[in-house]
């Protein structure tokens, strides 16, 4: 299922529009809409967006960070796609993807959520997610803050 444009909404919002690099609370190097510069763009000082490459040393454009978020959301959407056996409505689906997009597929992919989600044992997600809340080992209120708004998503019966 594709993210909606509530969740990209809301992405925006919640990780910000960042036109210039800054460390995030894990002190990784990132831009625009959360994205984690990779070694290759760290070392080559380029982001691949649509297909071209972009310098970003100086800033990117608002419609470049939302088009490099369209990209990395790809990913995500992929894994619950492939990983995710239950049928989920679209707010689940956008949830999941912002947990995905977050900690990455690795880490959702080895989960007890996952496990429990695909047991069917949906009333269970909330209680998984908050468990998400540390970074380098230490509590991050603002992981705090970003489960309590994926548990409101997947908690939604529609979109707004």
């Amino acid at each position: 299922m594709k993210s909606s444009q509530h969740l990209k909404n809301l992405l925006e919002v919640w990780e910000g529009v960042r036109q210039q690099v800054y460390l995030d609370s894990g002190g990784e190097a990132t831009i625009g809409i959360g994205h984690l510069l990779t070694r290759d763009e760290k070392a080559s000082g380029k982001i691949f967006i649509d297909g071209a490459p972009v310098r970003y040393d100086q800033w990117l454009s608002v419609a470049e960070c939302r088009t490099l978020l369209e990209q990395d959301l790809k990913i995500p959407e992929k894994a619950v796609s492939k990983l995710v056996f239950v049928s989920l409505n679209q707010n689940q689906s956008d949830a999941l993807v912002s947990f995905i997009y977050n900690v990455g597929e690795n880490a959702f992919k080895n989960s007890t959520l996952l496990k429990l989600l695909n047991d069917s044992k949906f009333i269970e997600v909330p209680t998984q997610l908050r468990r998400w809340n540390k970074c380098a080992g230490r509590t991050v209120q603002g992981l705090i803050n970003r489960r309590e708004k994926e548990i409101k998503l997947w908690n939604e019966v529609e979109n707004d």
